[in-house]
């Protein structure tokens, strides 16, 4: 697995949520929601700068997005890329194998 982010996604987590170097990014499976990998779950992410269990990771700029053992399974086998659509003004999500 590896998580590609796009240089929109990448400004976007500097501007919107205020990284900077140093800082980490972790994606999650929550319950409810829907996604084209798992059924009944979403993706989501918080600012963590503690990771517990980091499997996956990228470091783009300074700034790490990963994900942990325990939520590796969501993707199925899948690469996350994260993009930013900017008529939605929202991250944009795609899995692909």
């Amino acid at each position: 697995m590896k998580i590609n982010i796009s240089e929109q996604a990448l400004r976007w987590f500097k501007e919107e949520v205020g990284l900077s170097d140093g800082g980490k990014i972790k994606f999650y499976s929550q319950i409810y929601g829907c996604s084209p990998v798992q059924e009944n779950y979403s993706l989501a992410f918080t600012v963590d700068n503690e990771p517990l269990d980091m499997e996956v990771s990228t470091e783009i700029d300074g700034i790490t997005f990963y994900v942990e053992g325990s939520d590796v399974w969501f993707f199925n086998g899948h690469d996350l890329h994260v993009d930013y659509n900017e008529k939605k003004d929202e991250l944009e999500y795609r899995y692909t194998k």
